[in-house]
Formats: structure tokens, sequence, C-alpha cells
């Protein structure tokens, strides 16, 4: 699963509006097109935030082949995607902690995205599950 998500942008008013087609109602304006992506990034992840506050399967991101996508930052998109791993096979905290000897509170923060874990601790809970977390860099 990439986690980038595709982007319209369009200019109105003198302003960039950067709307989200796979989280409807989700929106953002910035001052420029130039700042547009890097305000789409901050609402982004507030948004995947309560979707996990909430306990809600996170939106997969659609194909963006012509349009602009915005990626996560590296730790997120780790949190995202052991989140919704753990909702996919109907892992619990409780049961991922057994799985990694710890206690439930450390896979509590595994998957908050508020909280500043360590990348490597969530790749090798999203290992344990199965998963594998690539790091893919693009030079602009």
């Amino acid at each position: 699963m990439r986690l980038a998500y595709p982007v319209e942008i369009q200019a109105r008013n003198g302003v960039a509006v950067v709307t989200f087609p796979d989280l409807p109602g989700l929106s953002t304006r910035a001052g420029s097109r130039r700042h547009a992506i890097d305000a789409a990034r901050v609402a982004l992840v507030a948004a995947l935030h309560g979707y996990a506050r909430e306990r809600r399967d996170m939106p997969r991101p659609s194909p963006g082949r012509l349009r602009d996508l915005v990626d996560l930052p590296l730790l997120i998109a780790a949190k995202v995607a052991l989140y919704q791993t753990m909702r996919d096979q109907n892992i619990s905290n409780v049961a991922l902690a057994e799985r990694l000897n710890t206690v439930e509170g450390t896979v509590r923060r595994l998957v908050d995205l508020g909280h500043r874990s360590h990348v490597d601790q969530v790749e090798a809970a999203l290992k344990l599950l199965g998963k594998r977390f690539i790091v893919d860099l693009h030079v602009r």
C-alpha cells in the first residue's frame, strides 16, 4: 500500500484550494499553489489522526497518476500502515502487545499518530504482522 493521497488543487480568487478525492469533506487552502501541498499534508495528517481516534478504517489512497500527490511523513506513514494492518487482521492492542512481549500502552503509542515513537519499533510490529515497510525515495 502506497500512502500518497491524490489531491486536486484549484485557484479561486487568488487562493489555492485543495480537496482530497479519497477523503470527502476534507479541504484546505493556501496562499499559493506552491504552499498548497504543505498545507494539504498538515490537513491530511490531522484527518487521519481523527480516523484513528474514532477507530475507523483509514481511507485507502486511489491511484493519482494525473494528479498531485500528498505523501505522509515517514513515521506517520508507518503508524497508519500498522493501525490499518491491525484492523485488517482484527488484532487488538493487547494481542499485539503479547506478541511483542510488551504492554498494551506501548502498542497504543505505536498507533497514536500524535506520539513520537521510534520508527524501528513500528517497523518491528509491522514485520510481526507479516508486513514490510519499504522506503521509496523520489528526487524532485
